[in-house]
């Protein structure tokens, strides 16, 4: 088995995130959600609509 390119301590470069204190992502606005809403109706995107929807709805009820 060899080393993998996507592996970055077997390339001997530190991580993206070394030194850096990474915290949580904020919670999208009501404006950005209808934003992605309006922009995925008028794309006629109804599968990354229903997977957005169910994200939303996952995040609401704590899972």
């Amino acid at each position: 088995m060899g080393i993998s390119q996507y592996d970055p301590g077997a390339l001997g470069r530190p991580a993206w995130n070394a030194g850096k204190q990474v915290s949580v992502k904020k919670p999208l606005k009501q404006r950005q959600i209808w934003a992605v809403r309006f922009f995925l109706d008028r794309e006629g995107r109804m599968r990354d609509r229903a997977l957005f929807y169910l994200a939303i709805d996952s995040k609401l009820r704590g899972c």
